[in-house]
């Protein structure tokens, strides 16, 4: 509905962003989500069915989903409404719901687009449930964040997620491009500046459209920015990266992926988007402590001792300096042999431990401390290994009931083809000393 400032025109003198200037009037103007509103997209297909559903739109920011929804309206015969999660409570959804209701009771649905819909906690979620089973609402809502983690399986299942890409380079020239036929002036930059402004944007048309009102702002008539000029001029974005949501988890998830896989180049890069991103490098430093034991392990002994080192280093001297004992930890464990035997071994181990229960080891290896335990047979039989033949008596650990059990498989790699042939030996030695008996 018009308010009175809009209905008099007065609103048409009052400056406009240039993100909401380009704002497109039809699907088909949508850049850089051809999967979903090109000729055989997933959202013209619906349209055309007549048959939209409810639906969750998940991207990056500046990539289209709240036009989108605004779009869908005009394609639809939905009465549509539009809130945000974070100014609406519950007291918002109710009259949302009401308003619904009767207009259903007059023959017509709505099309309800909650913004930010992960911002709801689970209760306002839920009251969506009961409006979308029975077609009070068509139900599109956008979200930044995984709805997956964010958003309940209940309204998960009723609903089809659309996945929103980042804009690619090609997509936001052509944004840059529409701009300028908008403004009827070219951008101030020669075509490295140009090429940097691209990726400054990160795959966001909003920031792409920001950053050149900023450009045109600061040039002087007939001035030219080259790449250098355009740093100096606009500070970059920061990046795409909240330290509690995805963007972290698919950071750390990519450099320990990286470092498994032995690519220190590509471990390097992460690090570096993790570090420029302001993840807490102590984080870091865990997490590698952690891929040093989990993925190493005594393939290379010196990889925990490198990366605790690492941690201390950083803790000594603080950022910038310390994040280089970071870079060089992460080549270290990215350069190591690879062994996750202790890991799986361990996992073994636990499972083991947890279906058995308290099975009592053998009496030959339990202390006795009292002259009663020393009577009913605690520690008889021990044999100390310093003073067997090869420091090894080959005498049998386990539990009687359980028996000699394998767990533990070194891999031929790095420190652990050591271990091997020690393993190798002491069994020959144990076959040996059983026979013995």
């Amino acid at each position: 509905m018009s308010n009175l400032f809009e209905t008099s025109g007065l609103d048409k003198n009052v400056p406009r962003p240039l993100a909401d200037r380009l704002r497109p009037s039809t699907l088909g103007e949508v850049v850089g989500q051809d999967h979903l509103v090109g000729p055989d997209g997933v959202l013209t297909r619906l349209i055309e069915s007549k048959s939209l559903g409810s639906l969750i739109f998940w991207g990056p920011p500046g990539t289209g989903k709240t036009t989108v929804a605004r779009l869908l309206a005009d394609q639809t015969d939905l009465a549509f409404e539009q809130i945000s999660a974070i100014f609406s409570g519950v007291a918002d959804l109710k009259k949302v719901f009401e308003t619904a209701r009767a207009r259903r009771m007059g023959g017509r649905g709505t099309l309800l687009f909650v913004d930010e819909i992960h911002r709801f906690n689970r209760a306002q979620l839920d009251a969506f449930l009961p409006v979308m089973e029975d077609g009070t609402i068509t139900l599109v809502g956008a979200t930044t964040e995984n709805p997956s983690f964010e958003l309940n399986a209940a309204l998960l299942s009723r609903a089809r997620v659309l996945v929103f890409h980042s804009l690619n380079e090609d997509a936001i020239h052509q944004l840059l491009r529409r701009a300028e036929e908008v403004t009827g002036k070219p951008l101030p930059l020669d075509d490295e500046a140009r090429d940097m402004l691209v990726r400054m944007a990160d795959g966001d048309g909003r920031a792409s459209l920001t950053l050149a009102e900023e450009i045109w702002r600061s040039a002087k008539p007939d001035e030219i920015f080259d790449a250098h000029k355009l740093q100096e001029i606009i500070q970059r974005r920061a990046p795409i990266y909240d330290k509690g949501q995805e963007g972290h988890y698919n950071l750390i998830s990519a450099l320990h992926k990286t470092i498994r896989g032995s690519d220190p180049d590509a471990a390097l890069y992460y690090l570096a988007r993790m570090l420029d991103g302001g993840e807490n490098p102590l984080f870091i430093a865990r997490r590698l402590v952690r891929m040093a034991v989990e993925d190493i392990g005594l393939a290379d002994p010196q990889a925990l001792v490198v990366a605790n080192a690492a941690k201390d280093a950083f803790e000594f001297l603080g950022s910038p300096e310390g994040e280089l004992a970071l870079a060089q930890t992460a080549v270290y464990l990215a350069t190591a042999p690879k062994s996750n035997a202790i890991y799986t071994a361990f996992a073994q181990a636990k499972r083991l431990a947890k279906e058995k229960g308290s099975l009592m080891p053998p009496m030959t290896i339990l202390n006795a401390p009292t002259k009663m335990m020393k009577e009913i047979g605690y520690g008889d039989g021990y044999r100390y290994d310093h003073d067997e033949p090869d420091a090894f008596s080959g005498q049998d650990y386990w539990p009687e009931k359980l028996g000699r059990q394998h767990l533990y498989t070194p891999v031929e790699r790095g420190f652990e083809r050591e271990i091997i042939k020690r393993l190798s030996w002491w069994e020959k030695l144990r076959a040996e000393r059983k026979k013995k008996r």
